[in-house]
């Protein structure tokens, strides 16, 4: 059991280093604090091989691993917290679900202009009443000729303001076995995008709302019982969620180092009180045993992608250490800590979101307990006629 890189991941890792703080770390707080998605940025990491890591050559990709795209957004996020959010998009989030699961042709439409950086896709999976229950969705199509009316709507949807492709999920049918997705366009006839709210952490998110748009056959992207399919596909982006968690806790905790190093009070540098030591101490702990679960599951990701199990324990595990890891950098660093001159609040109220985005903690421990009784745990009530009988 090796736990190094190896000295090609080494190199990549060294290379997505130089990039990043070469091109991204001297605009990273003003990158942070500004309301747009960098599509500059995006473009500039697409050109330097930095979109589609893991995808094959044969669709467009660099043909790596798994690992070397987790390396990669590390490497990012801790240069520019934000520019971690656009290696997410060009790498773990609704692009590779697209990818896995399109057709020759929507790749040609969509996938291409995708990993050059000219288009953002987004996923649409949130409904007002479906959050965690994903299954409870009531976004439907009915069939029109060869094609499907949407009707519906979506709430949460990352980078919603300014995506250009929604691949959204929705019903075709009842049941879980009723549930797909379709590729939709910003501006199709029916589609609307409403007013946009802010998150805590300075992120804008629109709802949506489906008045029976068209959707013709070729933006089908999963037919009936595609709902495994996504799925399978979205722990991939639950592990961006947990690299990003991981790396933002990591920045901070660099973040205060360097500040625990200089900044006096009575006469001694920080680092020599030990309240203050045993802070570091903790953080440390916590984001290396996050991070050997995140390259974990990683790397025993089988056919590209990873276990559900072993997502939830990494997702669960760089969250909590992640937010833990900013937290206490801000105690540390204290007023300049808690300044916007700084990325470390920024960082805080960012992975505080991820502790709910892409499946909350208490969903990643109820799928965790799942594993190690190896059964299913309904968190549905009983039936009724299921109660009476267990009651006689």
């Amino acid at each position: 059991m090796n736990f190094e890189l190896s000295e090609e991941q080494r190199i990549f890792r060294d290379q997505v280093r130089a990039f990043a703080e070469c091109h991204l770390k001297g605009g990273a707080l003003a990158r942070a604090h500004s309301g747009s998605y960098p599509r500059d940025i995006a473009r500039l990491m697409a050109a330097n091989g930095l979109f589609g890591i893991a995808l094959p050559e044969a669709v467009g990709g660099q043909g790596g691993a798994l690992l070397d795209s987790v390396i990669a957004l590390e490497e990012v996020s801790l240069a520019c917290p934000r520019s971690g959010d656009v290696i997410q998009a060009g790498n773990f989030g609704a692009i590779r679900t697209f990818a896995e699961y399109a057709t020759a042709d929507q790749r040609q439409r969509y996938l291409k202009p995708l990993l050059a950086g000219e288009m953002l896709i987004s996923v649409a999976m949130t409904e007002p009443d479906a959050g965690s229950a994903v299954t409870d969705l009531k976004s439907a199509l009915k069939a029109d000729g060869e094609g499907w009316r949407l009707s519906g709507s979506k709430v949460f949807v990352t980078n919603s303001e300014e995506a250009d492709l929604f691949l959204v999920y929705c019903r075709y049918g009842p049941g879980v076995e009723g549930i797909g997705s379709v590729l939709l366009e910003r501006g199709a006839e029916g589609f609307e995008i409403g007013r946009p709210s802010q998150y805590m952490n300075g992120e804008s998110w629109c709802p949506l709302f489906f008045d029976g748009v068209y959707v013709p056959p070729e933006n089908v992207l999963l037919g009936r019982g595609g709902f495994k399919k996504q799925i399978s596909g979205f722990n991939v982006e639950r592990l961006g969620n947990a690299t990003r968690a991981q790396a933002l806790g990591r920045y901070c905790f660099n973040q205060a180092r360097d500040y625990a190093l200089s900044r006096q009070q009575f006469g001694r540098p920080l680092c020599e009180f030990q309240g203050i030591q045993w802070k570091f101490a903790e953080m440390e702990i916590q984001l290396e045993a996050a991070r050997l679960l995140l390259y974990r599951a990683a790397t025993r990701a089988e056919t590209g992608l990873p276990s559900a199990q072993d997502t939830s324990i990494a997702k669960a595990m760089c969250n909590l250490a992640g937010h833990f890891a900013a937290n206490e950098s801000m105690q540390v660093m204290g007023g300049m800590g808690y300044s916007a001159d700084t990325l470390v609040e920024w960082c805080l109220r960012k992975t505080r979101g991820w502790l709910i985005a892409g499946g909350s903690l208490e969903m990643m421990k109820n799928r965790i307990a799942e594993g190690i009784f190896e059964r299913r745990f309904s968190q549905r009530p009983p039936r009724a006629g299921a109660r009476a009988g267990a009651d006689g």
